[in-house]
């Protein structure tokens, strides 16, 4: 079995946290990986956020607390928390588990079956596995940006936007060295610098439901339509091939 790093970014998550935290440890503890962590990104927080983290850290040796410098957004702190991961593997999830923390074992046979480095959760493969649903404005919202995605990237994914995706740790030190975007885009960012730098990726369908309480409104959902022109830009420019940031 391999070591797992789970990078969970925060922001004013304290009512969401300790369950997530609790759902996450007693799997952690079934499961017996030769080593494993949690690392809690706090981006900013205003609410007792860090004080929640704080006091599972202290209850559990598994737990670490990474704070950001002021809020920068969910892509920086998902960057932050990659680069001080420890695992062979490293996932990142979304602070409301609405992928179920169990669904990390799909990740692990795709990867295994398919030699990659990478697997992203879907909720697009597979609608019947989306148990509730996001208003229907934001779920066509999400099928035309990652239609307009995969025109502008070139990238074959469906379902860029789904935050449940794992990585080989060396391939995600390489990765996210990289990354520039620190807020929506950044997923379709680092899936992109990861297939310029030669890493194989697959794209798995998981169980999700939708969790009251999304971070993005609107305008930033629409500023992740820049976001996609920004990674051409870059591309152009020669920023992802480039060395270590």
């Amino acid at each position: 079995m391999q070591s797992i790093s789970i990078v969970i970014p925060a922001y004013n998550e304290e009512k969401r946290l300790p369950s997530t935290l609790a759902r996450v440890i007693e799997y952690m503890n079934g499961k017996h990986f030769p080593f494993a962590e949690i690392l809690i990104v706090d981006d900013g927080s205003q609410d007792r956020t860090v004080a929640l983290a704080a006091e599972f850290a202290e209850r559990h040796p598994c737990v670490r607390v990474l704070q950001n410098p002021g809020n920068r957004g969910k892509g920086y702190s998902v960057r932050h928390g990659m680069l001080e991961a420890k695992g062979e593997w490293v996932l990142f999830t979304d602070a409301d588990l609405s992928a179920p923390i169990e669904e990390i074992e799909k990740l692990f046979a795709a990867v295994e079956k398919n030699s990659v480095q990478v697997a992203i959760g879907s909720r697009a493969l597979d609608r019947s596995l989306v148990g509730v649903h996001q208003s229907v404005f934001r779920e066509y919202a999400g099928r035309f940006f990652n239609l307009v995605m995969r025109l502008v990237t070139g990238l074959p994914f469906h379902d860029t936007q789904c935050g449940f995706k794992l990585f080989q740790r060396e391939a995600a030190r390489e990765i996210f060295s990289r990354q520039r975007l620190e807020r929506f885009g950044f997923d379709a960012e680092v899936l992109y610098i990861a297939k310029q730098l030669g890493y194989r990726a697959v794209e798995v369908p998981v169980r999700w439901d939708d969790v009251e309480g999304s971070k993005v409104g609107t305008l930033q959902g629409l500023n992740g339509f820049l976001d996609l022109l920004r990674i051409r830009r870059n591309s152009l420019a020669g920023r992802y091939k480039t060395g270590r940031r």
